[in-house]
């Protein structure tokens, strides 16, 4: 079973304030079978989708227009939401207390992202 296979009919939360990169990123979550997509630019619209939608994994922008992202990926660990963040300084650009979750390396490619929400999803 390819690692795309598990991504098949999942809900995915992407937080990113970059319009162009979040389409990029659902267009290849749709063409990878992902049922829905759903968008955040910035950390209120993540924490407010949140409180009535729980998506199956999500894609975190670390840093959203100067702000961290990490509210939101507390709000999704203490859903038990798996997730993987998506930044340009790596692992090391990461606060510490969240160095052991995944990170993919922007830019990325498919196989990157596939490969960083499996990942997330194993736990």
């Amino acid at each position: 079973m390819s690692e795309a296979a598990e991504l098949q009919g999942l809900k995915i939360l992407v937080v990113e304030d970059e319009s162009i990169v979040s389409f990029l990123i659902e267009d290849t979550l749709m063409l990878l079978g992902c049922g829905e997509v759903w968008h955040a630019g910035a950390i209120a619209e993540a924490l407010t989708l949140l409180q009535d939608r729980k998506p199956d994994a999500a894609v975190l922008d670390v840093n959203l227009s100067g702000m961290p992202v990490y509210p939101v990926a507390e709000r999704l660990a203490a859903l038990g939401v798996p997730f993987v963040f998506a930044t340009g300084y790596g692992r090391n650009g990461l606060a510490p207390e969240w160095r052991d979750r995944p990170v993919i390396q922007k830019p990325f490619d498919e196989n990157t992202l596939v490969g960083g929400l499996t990942q997330a999803l194993a736990g």
